[in-house]
């Protein structure tokens, strides 16, 4: 568990950054700093590992005082990642990833084969290893980051902004990624990000600052959708929190019909269209049991008839949720909330 216990930081000039902040970031879960420019969101991560003292108030990993520690042998012990992923550009993927480990006593081989595991675990084959981070795309740095930062097998990281220098499409993968990573290896995580949908999907705790590095609120990302303390809150969440909040239930216990005549289907009875006057058009996707009310609302949306396609692991249709059955589906679960 890291805790901050009433930290306060204020540089040379007076300007605060940082005004009595105290919370705690559980153990084994992700907590993720937002908020506007300026609220001290990532000078808040840097005092976790010393990179930036505090003026006043302590912060604890374990319930042991960080100021109290060797600033080197508390950084080897926390993971590092930030924008651009900061590698050695001299310097192989593989030793890249090799350097803490080697750091912490390892061998050559050992570190290099801890080093190959780790680059598997991040999504990236072995031919990757003998390249130098200018022969890889922005994506493939972020994952080498991530990699290295995983080395020293640290139970705590720090993340500033690790995907914001990447295209969405290659951002969206990231993700996945590394709710995958997170989900086997259980670390305690302060990632920071200046965008609040990137911290309700990773989150498992949202904290989000104002102005002037003061605590607005903290709590999981469904709790600060349905129920933002007050009008900062809500704005920065943004009007569609409603729609948002839709991402954390699935589609599990939505009513379906069967299927009807005009939909589409191949030889294997997957969705191919909707039979409409102007000839077949595009069903906009389909949904499994497990995808979010969020997925399933944005099809309903989309499809040319008003209605989403429910499908089997096999991709086969199996029943059908027209948008009117959406919405009273949702307004009754609205109403046991």
């Amino acid at each position: 568990m890291i805790t901050f216990d009433d930290v306060v930081k204020v540089y040379p000039g007076g300007s605060t950054a940082v005004d009595h902040l105290s919370l705690e970031l559980p153990t084994g879960k992700m907590t993720v700093f937002v908020g506007p420019s300026g609220c001290g969101k990532t000078t808040s991560l840097r005092m976790i590992n010393r990179m930036i003292e505090p003026t006043a108030g302590r912060i604890l990993i374990d319930g042991k005082d960080v100021a109290g520690q060797d600033e080197a042998l508390l950084r080897r012990g926390i993971g590092y990642v930030i924008q651009h992923a900061g590698l050695f550009p001299h310097r192989t993927v593989l030793d890249n990833v090799a350097t803490v480990p080697l750091l912490l006593g390892k061998n050559r081989k050992e570190a290099r084969a801890a080093a190959l595991d780790l680059l598997d675990r991040v999504g990236l084959a072995p031919e990757f290893a003998s390249r130098y981070p200018a022969q890889l795309s922005g994506g493939q740095q972020q994952r080498v980051g991530v990699a290295r930062a995983l080395a020293a097998d640290p139970p705590v990281m720090l993340m500033d902004e690790p995907f914001s220098a990447v295209d969405p499409v290659v951002r969206e993968g990231l993700h996945r990624e590394f709710l995958r990573l997170q989900k086997d290896l259980g670390k305690t995580i302060a990632m920071v990000t200046h965008d609040i949908d990137e911290a309700i999907k990773l989150g498992d705790v949202v904290v989000i600052l104002r102005q002037g590095g003061k605590l607005a609120q903290v709590g999981t990302p469904q709790e600060l959708l349905d129920h933002p303390a007050d009008e900062f809150v809500a704005e920065f969440v943004g009007r569609d929190r409603g729609l948002r909040s839709l991402s954390f239930d699935t589609a599990a216990a939505l009513p379906v019909k069967p299927l009807p005549d005009d939909l589409v289907l191949d030889d294997a009875g997957r969705p191919e269209g909707w039979r409409t006057a102007d000839g077949v058009r595009s069903t906009a996707g389909t949904f499994l049991t497990s995808d979010s009310l969020r997925l399933v609302t944005d099809l309903a949306i989309m499809s040319p008839v008003g209605i989403a396609v429910r499908v089997d692991a096999e991709g086969k249709a199996d029943g059908v949720v027209p948008h009117h059955d959406l919405v009273d589906h949702l307004a009754a679960r609205r109403g046991q909330k």
